[in-house]
């Protein structure tokens, strides 16, 4: 028999590094399926590698392999085929250094976790940043490729005691249910322990006074309460155990030391105390911390959830397989492929209530679409032939036939989830101060703690009194709330934005909209519906109307310009054969320039089309029209009048900056009389037409160089640059825009008075954390002093603690239904 077959025929040993299996193993959350078979390993760390490997496509690895891996149980290194997986997807690279990736880590318990985690990170050579989402329970990683590989951040992520593996959003959410349960029993068995240790100990505290216990009685009962707390410290405490463990094998004070220390200092002398037959003993005290502490973080970690239920609703969202009709049109029948297999061209059927597995276009059939996952919109939508889907979007009516026109990983819902991943890639200034904060705080108070046992030592001349007030110190404190009080928060508000169709992917978004001073709004495609019409054709030189729109149809054949698409639906309406340019060149913000039928044309602005044409015509256009011009050489052919209507939330959201003490500008492209009078209509004072897009970056660091916090929202086509340069930015979102969005923010319902909506949200959100932190920063300021001076015996310190974790959280939810 082979070595390789006898590796497989040992079922006793992990199937992974020929360890011993433990003689009491959760075989459900150890087990990993590798080629069609379940096999068990001996622990997180063999199982999590195990897993990346088959995660890989990389099973041969033990098909093949002669000798077993090296055990993952305490090894800072991880197995060599770990390095399979090292920058072997090209979708990781940012440039020619950088990489970037998203992994699921396990054993998240509280903000503590996030904190260890983002410092042990921080600290391994090459790695540029890494963040972990609090809500999402994700962690993002940029590192450098030359020192640093993915093997080497697993490995450092195992070495403080979490498994990690690149993201799955099967595995994830398999993960994540797997979490919530334990808990949940570990809930339980603490509920169960205190409510069995109450039931020996009140006896006892009602027969203080009269002394009706006998000392046999009292021993049997506290030897009883003894074996009844067994449970809840084993089992029940083991997140704190572990969190602590792992805080100190990194050489750092997470939020579980003082935790873990006030728990095993309590149940430590109450031990001594049952063994030697006197003392004070605290078995009561310390089940009911366990218990408290346990149901705080299972409401935290519903919140969590919550909070980061509509990002995970979008990760499901694209279909998995789809129905494609292989021989269109000779045969109809379907087959159901992989989604990740389509490509462009192919031919799907949609049926009702399923989603589109990539963007597409329909070619037979009409039905209406379900778009709430995209654009938060309610109501369907109709579509017919030749209109347009984004993958994700869920058909409502009857079947249809579509052509892909992008692959499912370039679809819209895919690009919506990758500006969803860098959503969670940072954290805001004032996140970042909190767990700067809770980090000394941890620290400070070990020592106050120790300063508050001498103390009361000193004074009373025994550890009787000075044990009992340390470790109400110890417990009574709450670094959990300050470290949670701005993630929950902000985790909650952008769960309801996304319900309400706004993106929040920069990490300063709300903190900085709160703080603008100037509101600069681009007019065309944002204050504008962005859909203008053709509503006249001025003649300016002998070639005819029909011939003019010809030409400049074929000019922006390409463009996805709104005034492009009005140009083009003019053309279709009228009929007109299609006609195509050749040595197209556009200058951004100025118009086209190209050769049509062996003859160059521009189309544009007035001065642009001038550097060929001439001198530009006399005849001013009419108000409230946008001008496009067309010429050849020496020659004014035509201008375009193009009619452009406002939003009907325009004017609301102008009012509401404008009555919110902010500035607001319209900055524009088009003809400065026409951004003049739509600026008028609006009640806007400042009012800039005619600037190109180099133009409008300068207007905005200029702004910025003053002192000013401005907040651009434009249409994401042509603003670019200034929406990156902007301290905060929204695009209008949808199609060709999502996909370029430069912006903090994304419009997904193409609402201009959404933008009022975040702004709102932003106050209401700034307000929340900083009612959270002063509450966080008032309990501590009181309760620790209060617990030094002996005011507050353990449970009760118990007790604060666990309500003021639960204040944080529950204030931060009332996010979630902000408007």
């Amino acid at each position: 028999m082979s070595h390789t077959t006898q590796l497989k025929d040992e079922p006793a040993l992990c199937y992974h590094c020929g360890q011993p299996l433990p003689a009491v193993l959760d075989h459900a959350a150890w087990t990993v399926q590798i080629a069609g078979a379940a096999h068990t390993m001996c622990c997180p760390g063999c199982a999590a590698v195990a897993q990346t490997i088959v995660d890989l496509g990389q099973e041969s690895y033990y098909r093949d392999r002669t000798a077993y891996a090296a055990s993952a149980e305490g090894a800072q290194q991880l197995p060599p085929e770990l390095q399979l997986y090292d920058n072997a997807d090209p979708r990781f690279a940012l440039d020619e250094d950088s990489r970037e990736s998203t992994f699921t880590v396990e054993g998240i318990r509280c903000a503590a976790c996030v904190w260890l985690i983002e410092q042990r990170l921080a600290r391994l050579p090459g790695v540029d940043s890494a963040q972990l989402n609090v809500a999402t329970e994700k962690l993002y990683v940029r590192w450098r490729s030359v020192e640093c590989n993915p093997g080497d951040i697993l490995a450092a992520l195992h070495g403080i005691g979490y498994a990690a593996y690149p993201y799955d959003v099967e595995r994830h959410a398999d993960q994540q249910r797997r979490a919530a349960k334990t808990l949940g029993r570990q809930l339980f068995v603490a509920g169960l322990s205190m409510m069995q240790v109450m039931m020996y100990v009140a006896p006892s505290y009602l027969a203080a006074g009269d002394g009706t216990l006998d000392d046999s009685m009292a021993t049997l009962m506290r030897w009883a309460s003894l074996l009844l707390t067994l449970p809840a410290i084993v089992y029940s405490a083991q997140p704190f155990w572990r969190g602590a463990f792992a805080s100190l094998r990194a050489r750092s004070l997470g939020m579980d030391v003082p935790v873990a220390l006030g728990i095993a200092a309590a149940f430590g002398a109450s031990v001594l105390a049952t063994i030697r037959g006197s003392g004070e003993v605290w078995f009561d005290s310390v089940t009911m911390f366990i218990f408290l502490l346990l149901c705080s973080r299972f409401l935290e970690l519903r919140a969590r959830r919550k909070a980061g239920a509509a990002l995970e609703r979008l990760q499901h969202a694209l279909p998995a397989s789809a129905s494609l009709l292989e021989h269109y049109p000779a045969n109809r029948a379907a087959t159901i492929v992989r989604a990740a297999a389509l490509v462009v061209d192919n031919i799907i059927v949609i049926k009702p209530g399923e989603a589109a597995a990539a963007d597409c276009v329909i070619i037979e059939g009409r039905t209406s679409l379900d778009l709430s996952l995209l654009s938060g919109e309610s109501a369907p939508v109709p579509k017919i032939a030749g209109d347009a889907i984004p993958g994700g979007a869920i058909n409502a009516g009857s079947m249809i036939l579509a052509r892909v026109t992008k692959r499912a990983q370039d679809s819209t819902l895919s690009d919506l989830i990758k500006l969803i991943h860098r959503a969670g890639g940072d954290k805001p200034h004032i996140a970042q101060w909190a767990d700067r904060v809770a980090a000394w705080f941890v620290a400070g108070l070990l020592l106050f703690a120790l300063t508050a046992f001498g103390c009361w030592y000193w004074l009373d001349g025994s550890a009787l009194r000075a044990w009992p007030i340390a470790i109400a110190v110890l417990v009574v404190s709450c670094p959990c709330a300050l470290s949670l009080a701005t993630p929950t928060a902000l985790a909650a508000a952008t769960d309801a934005l996304l319900r309400q169709g706004v993106l929040v992917t920069g990490p300063q978004t709300l903190e900085t909209l709160h703080r603008a001073t100037h509101i600069v709004l681009d007019k065309t495609g944002t204050l504008t519906w962005g859909r203008p019409v053709l509503q006249q054709i001025q003649q300016l030189g002998a070639m005819q109307p029909d011939f003019c729109l010809q030409v400049a149809a074929a000019l922006e054949a390409g463009s996805a310009h709104p005034l492009a698409r009005a140009i083009l639906n003019a053309a279709a309406e009228a009929g007109r054969e299609n006609w195509h340019a050749t040595a197209l060149a556009e200058t951004a913000g100025c118009g086209l320039e190209g050769m049509v039928h062996n003859r160059r044309y521009r189309l544009g602005s007035a001065q642009f089309v001038a550097g060929i044409s001439g001198l530009p015509p006399e005849r001013a256009p009419a108000d409230g029209v946008t001008p496009v011009y067309l010429g050849a050489d020496g020659q004014w052919l035509a201008c375009f009048l193009l009619y452009d209507g406002l939003r009907p939330d325009a004017q609301e959201t102008v009012n509401y900056f404008r009555h919110a003490g902010k500035t607001v500008v319209l900055l524009s492209g088009d003809d400065a009389t026409l951004a003049r009078r739509v600026g008028d209509q609006l009640g806007i004072e400042t009012t800039v037409g005619g600037y190109l897009p180099a133009d409008k970056l300068n207007f905005v660091q200029q702004l910025q160089r003053r002192g000013c916090v401005v907040a651009m929202i434009g249409d994401g086509i042509n603003d670019a640059a200034v929406l990156g340069a902007a301290d905060v930015s929204f695009a209008m979102g949808g199609g060709a825009a999502l996909a370029q969005a430069h912006a903090d923010a994304v419009l997904l319902n193409g609402r201009l008075g959404a933008v009022a909506d975040s702004a709102r949200a932003a106050d209401r959100t700034m307000r929340i954390i900083r009612q959270n932190l002063g509450w966080a920063t008032l309990y501590n300021l009181v309760a620790i002093p209060a617990a030094a001076f002996g005011l507050l015996n353990p449970w009760l310190s118990g007790v604060g603690m666990a309500v003021s974790s639960a204040v944080v959280v529950l204030n931060a939810l009332r996010l979630r239904r902000c408007a």
